[in-house]
């Protein structure tokens, strides 16, 4: 009777032990038989790249320079090269772009100007951006140049992405009194304004334009005509 009792002791226990290791085992979350229950180590996808509310409401467009348009010469009349045609560009492209072409006869220049700096200054209202966009330079007087006042041809534009926002050219006048040293100047547009950015990526533009017309001053002068 003893002995019967020690084995049914023993099996009780076993089966007591056995049940406890398959029950840790299923909470572990290790492998189990076949494969099942083995835990997920694949990476988590990472979340959409998407801007704050906070980051677009400080979002102001970074201006910048074009090539060939941070430079800008005169010449004495008979030394400039005849301008090519471009009636069959578009207007604001074109505007945005480099200049007409100048001969290079450093004997013949009234004045080089040159843009060394831009900045901008942005603020909200109503769902518009508005901008204040200056340009920083200097005008260095030729062999050719006398006193009074220049013009330089100052283009500012908006754009996203090829559709242009805004464009404004600008005849900028400049007081140059001494032949012999540069004359410092600064120039601001103050009436910027585009729709609100819904994302970061808006370009403005600022440099010396020499282009043709733009298409609307080319409609406004054919409905006078």
């Amino acid at each position: 009777m003893a002995f019967h009792s020690f084995n049914v002791r023993l099996v009780a226990g076993l089966a007591l032990t056995g049940f406890m290791l398959t029950a840790a085992g299923c909470q572990s979350g290790g492998n189990g038989m076949l494969g099942f229950g083995k835990k997920d180590t694949t990476p988590p996808p990472p979340p959409d790249p998407k801007v704050l509310a906070s980051q677009l409401q400080a979002y102001c467009p970074k201006v910048t320079l074009r090539d060939g348009t941070a430079f800008f010469n005169t010449y004495a009349k008979g030394s400039q090269k005849p301008k090519k045609k471009a009636a069959a560009q578009d207007a604001e492209a074109a505007a945005l772009d480099a200049g007409s072409e100048q001969q290079d006869d450093s004997a013949k220049i009234i004045y080089q100007a040159s843009i060394t700096d831009v900045t901008r200054d942005c603020s909200r209202a109503n769902g518009s951006l508005s901008m204040k966009i200056a340009v920083a330079g200097k005008v260095v007087p030729g062999p050719m140049f006398s006193p009074g006042t220049i013009t330089m041809p100052i283009r500012v534009a908006v754009m996203h992405g090829t559709e242009v926002l805004y464009s404004q050219l600008h005849q900028h006048q400049v007081q140059v009194t001494n032949p012999s040293s540069a004359t410092q100047f600064v120039f601001t547009d103050s009436n910027v304004v585009v729709p609100e950015p819904t994302a970061q990526n808006y370009q403005a533009f600022a440099g010396y334009d020499e282009g043709p017309a733009k298409k609307t001053d080319r409609k406004k002068i054919a409905a006078a005509e």
